[in-house]
């Protein structure tokens, strides 16, 4: 038996994939235009992680458990606040959503979250 945090409170939506800024699978995304996501800039609260997507439509994680790359100083287990960065991974601010850390890998640069 291991650790798993998969499955829980999953919630998966499917958007229109905006032309402009496309949203790529397991980067951070935002809620662009009416029924419409995008790519995050760095620095921009995001809606959720694209989990597919092709040039019309984007499938998008907005709850449950997550692991993405970060930049930055390394978060900490608890509760922290996250924004994307630049590569579509996240980093700490003190103006982002707040989360659930539930695991860090300083090796790999990635953080667990429960959004």
């Amino acid at each position: 038996m291991r650790v798993s945090f998969e499955g829980m409170g999953e919630k998966a939506m499917t958007f229109l994939n905006s032309k402009a800024s496309p949203a790529v699978s397991g980067k951070t995304v935002r809620v662009s235009a009416s029924d419409t996501v995008a790519a995050c800039a760095d620095g921009e609260r995001f809606a959720g992680f694209c989990i597919d997507a092709d040039s019309e439509l984007a499938t998008v994680k907005a709850g449950g458990f997550v692991t993405a790359a970060y930049t930055g100083t390394a978060p900490t287990v608890g509760y922290a606040n996250l924004v994307s960065d630049a590569a579509g991974g996240v980093k700490l601010s003190a103006t982002g959503g707040e989360y659930l850390i539930v695991e860090v890998s300083t090796a790999a640069k990635t953080v667990g979250f429960i959004m």
